[in-house]
């Protein structure tokens, strides 16, 4: 990131005071949004500048904005950026989510409000020429971001055009100030202080009001007419020449100002205009002269239209409007040294390790060979500090030919495709990238360990899009051709095969041939050097533990991981450890512990979770929630979740859709899991498989609770043909934990039908057989009333040793019971919110969107509250909840 595009530009001294702007800009804060907009030269960012340097009170968060900045990720890092640099602590961790492929806005801005909310005082975000951002998704963000901004936080917009916002609706409800080109324009006697104080010509009134008249208060054409002006002594000609529209005052000015250089000072002024920061030493090796930081000094001396970036005087930019005149003229005069020039810069970059400039610069030249070799040697660092939409923009900027010369290239344009979803369209590129390997090298010698390591990075991502076809044989035998190609020092490349070849057979049910597979690639990543990766992986791992029946072991590599990642800052993944240790803890009993680890993980920031595995965080907090009997809120949590859901390369073992229909029965809304089963493909009948086997569990769920309402009399005998043939599968593969599940079932089902020593025996079977039975509560707690009967009647027959007492004894430790199924109780105190919504004159969809749920999770909660006030309408449920003084 560029530092200085988030400093407030340097006021100037001698500048012309004006309050009655001043005042407008004061209004802003009675608003969402200030728009200053005018064309180039109207004083928009020396206005702004002014206003926040007086002195002020002001929280500011500032950033200007250049074209590069048009793609979404870049946008909202610097604006991210700058409201940290502001506000402490606010954004902290957006840059995980901004780094992430494809970019959730939305996700990223609602942390941002929320934390926005909490900070006390006026905030002011502050963002300058934002008409060079020209980006749908850029526009659509900003709409959402002033949509949902705390009253204390105020958006200032400088612009050469409207943007595309929702101005009128804004402009109608009192949440727009404007600062047009009519306000901006100099008055009669702004014009008089600007010519005769600040500029120091002494002109009579009779000039002054001919330069005003003739510019219309137009600040840029005055201050090139003032520049103009210096040392003339024909004043009265000059002003009776001066006429024309805008263009032709930009042309006519600029070529006076100009003209009236030494050659010298020109030359440097066009050559250096190339750059759109510049500083000394940069100016030396784009101009060839020496004496750059000299020539910077005097230029601003001279007021030639260059503003400082920061407080040391080190860097520069020129006034837009003037940086245009002076490309148009070098374009014209010198077109045969642009690119040049632009070559020049780019070693510069270059030398100076800063490749994103280095490399804009060469494809400005059209030096494309060069390009390429730039970008082929950032790429890795890209790469690892993932700035994936860097990436896509050089490949967008590159011809076609020039990326498929490139094998590394040529991989980045597959890998791109690839995590867009176009698997078809990924192939052709890692075929090509082969092939200009081999025509680089007929064979992979010694020398040429770089091409052996593209070969087996194009071999995982070949297994990465076999896994996202759900083809295991071909993810498998990519897997082990990248293992083939791997040097035994390539740890990456070594340990990306093993996790795909682990991740294969996971996603086959084969947890015992996972296992082994999996622990090398956290071991291979250790090795690497990668924390991150070893991090996330390691919550992979720990998952695959806990099917094998043994919490133990995922705990400890839980511990482990968490000693690992000690240190300041916090590295990401850090937070998913802890959300691992509260599933733990929850499963086992100890809600307590189970809580603290999710606020922990909560307080760290969503900078130290994983993209792909933040989901996470509310699938244990909506089990907690389940747990504690708020059953609506965990309903909620979940539907959260499930939003937040990235699919990638890790295979679906537990939908979160699933875990919500598991809710939904425990809420006895049997009709709406018969909904979920039909439109998910889920019958008692299926063939079974390991990533249908939640979905096949659920409803097991769904057919014993149909029995039990007398819904479905035949229910039970598809249910406990489900199970066995679930449990011949779970027992041919190490899955010992789904056997703990579906021995559980199996009782449970058996003591639905009135089979109750067939139950007994499923239940000891389950204690006997687990390999950690004490580490297993919930499981048995969450299913109620009828599990809890059952372990009752166990206890008595001494059935399943100390293991039906200890659970009793936990689950009567639990101030709250969830509440069997068709059991209404009083209301939630999430159904009271929306009780409150419900009596005021809001919409179904419009309270949705307040409570920050989707239109079917608040007809359930509304289904809910009419069931337990015995009404059917809106208005009688408003009506009897005052009656019963609940409003």
């Amino acid at each position: 990131m560029i530092a200085t595009k988030l400093f407030v530009p340097t006021s100037r001294r001698g500048l012309v005071t004006r309050p009655r702007l001043s005042e407008l800009l004061r209004r802003g804060a009675e608003s969402r949004l200030t728009l200053v907009s005018a064309p180039a030269g109207f004083g928009k960012t020396t206005l702004l500048a002014a206003w926040l340097g007086d002195g002020g009170d002001r929280c500011v968060a500032w950033v200007s904005l250049d074209p590069a900045d048009s793609e979404p990720a870049s946008f909202w890092t610097y604006v991210v950026t700058a409201l940290h640099a502001a506000v402490p602590g606010v954004g902290s961790g957006a840059p995980a989510l901004l780094a992430s492929s494809p970019l959730h806005t939305e996700l990223v801005l609602t942390m941002v409000v929320n934390e926005l909310a909490a900070v006390p005082g006026e905030v002011w975000l502050v963002l300058d020429d934002y008409h060079l951002v020209d980006n749908r998704d850029v526009d659509g963000g900003m709409a959402f971001l002033l949509e949902h901004l705390p009253r204390h936080v105020h958006v200032v917009i400088s612009t050469r055009a409207d943007p595309d916002l929702p101005l009128a609706r804004w402009r109608g409800c009192g949440e727009l100030v404007e600062i047009r080109a009519a306000d901006l324009r100099f008055t009669s006697d702004e014009t008089a202080e600007y010519l005769n104080e600040a500029a120091g010509l002494g002109l009579d009134a009779v000039d002054v009001g001919a330069l005003g008249e003739r510019t219309e208060g137009w600040i840029a054409a005055l201050q090139l007419a003032a520049l103009s002006l210096r040392g003339r002594v024909d004043v009265g000609g000059f002003v009776a020449r001066f006429a024309g529209n805008d263009r032709y005052i930009v042309d006519y000015l600029a070529e006076e100002v100009l003209s009236q250089q030494s050659d010298a000072v020109r030359e440097f002024l066009l050559h250096s205009a190339v750059l759109d920061r510049i500083t000394g030493p940069l100016c030396d090796a784009v101009t060839g002269g020496g004496d750059g930081s000299d020539m910077l000094v005097a230029l601003e001396r001279a007021n030639l239209f260059l503003v400082p970036l920061d407080d040391r005087r080190q860097w520069y930019r020129y006034h837009h409007l003037f940086a245009d005149v002076l490309r148009a003229r070098l374009l014209s005069e010198q077109p045969e040294q642009v690119p040049v020039l632009h070559q020049r810069a780019s070693r510069w970059y270059e030398l100076h390790d800063l490749a994103e400039d280095a490399v804009r610069h060469a494809l400005i030249a059209r030096d494309v060979d060069r390009a390429v070799h730039l970008m082929e040697l950032a790429v890795p660092t890209v790469r690892r500090n993932r700035q994936d939409g860097l990436l896509i923009d050089w490949l967008k900027a590159l011809p076609d030919d020039a990326v498929r010369r490139s094998p590394l290239l040529s991989v980045v344009a597959g890998w791109r495709l690839m995590v867009s979803g176009e698997l078809d369209a990924a192939e052709p590129w890692f075929d090509g990238a082969e092939r200009a390997v081999a025509g680089v090298s007929d064979g992979l010698s010694a020398e040429s360990e770089e091409l052996r390591t593209l070969l087996a990075t194009i071999a995982i991502h070949r297994a990465g899009l076999a896994q996202a076809r759900g083809d295991v044989p071909g993810t498998t035998q990519q897997a082990r051709i990248a293992l083939d190609l791997a040097g035994p020092d390539d740890h990456l490349a070594r340990g990306g095969a093993a996790g795909f070849l682990g991740l294969a057979a996971w996603a086959a049910g084969d947890v015992s041939g996972a296992l082994p597979m999996f622990t090398h690639a956290v071991a291979s990543l250790h090795a690497a050097g990668n924390l991150v990766d070893e991090l996330s992986s390691t919550v992979v791992l720990a998952d695959m533990w806990l099917a094998a029946g043994r919490p133990s072991k995922a705990r400890q590599l839980y511990r482990r991981g968490l000693a690992a990642a000690q240190g300041d800052p916090v590295p990401q993944g850090t937070a998913d450890l802890h959300v691992g240790l509260s599933e733990l803890d929850r499963e086992a009993g100890d809600l307590r512990s189970a809580k603290e680890h999710l606020e922990t993980a909560a307080a760290l920031g969503e900078h130290a979770s994983t993209p792909h595995l933040r989901y996470r965080w509310f699938v244990a907090m909506g089990r907690v929630a389940a747990t504690e009997g708020d059953l609506d809120r965990g309903f909620d949590l979940l539907d959260r979740a499930e939003q937040l859901y990235l699919r990638g390369v890790l295979p679906e073992v537990r939908p979160v859709a699933a875990m919500k229909a598991r809710v939904r029965i425990a809420q006895g809304e049997l009709a709406d899991v018969t909904g979920w089963a039909r439109d998910r493909g889920v019958f008692a009948t299926d063939d079974v498989a390991h990533l249908r086997e939640f979905d096949h569990l659920t409803m097991v769920r769904l057919l014993i609770a149909r029995h039990r309402t007398n819904q479905d009399t035949g229910a039970m005998d598809e249910a406990v043909g489900l199970l066995d043939r679930l449990l011949d599968a779970a027992g041919t593969s190490g899955r010992a934990g789904s056997r703990v599940e579906i021995r559980m079932l199996q009782a449970l089902a058996h003591d639905a039908q009135g089979h109750r020593p067939r139950a007994h025996e499923a239940l000891d079977r389950v204690f006997s057989e687990a390999p950690e039975p004490e580490a297993y509560a919930r499981l048995f707690l969450d299913e109620g009333a009828p599990m809890t009967a059952l372990l009752r009647d166990a206890e008595q027959h001494d059935v399943g040793g100390d293991h039906a007492r200890r659970l009793l004894s936990l689950g009567a430790s639990f101030d709250a019971v969830a509440p069997a199924a068709g059991q209404a109780g009083p209301l939630t105190e999430r159904e009271i919110q929306v009780l409150r919504l419900l009596a005021g004159e809001l919409s179904g969809p419009q309270i949705a969107r307040d409570l920050y749920v989707s239109h079917n999770t608040l007809r359930t909660h509304t289904k809910h509250i009419f069931t337990k006030l015995e009404v059917t309408t809106r208005r009688a449920a408003v009506r009897s909840a005052r009656d019963r003084g609940l409003l």
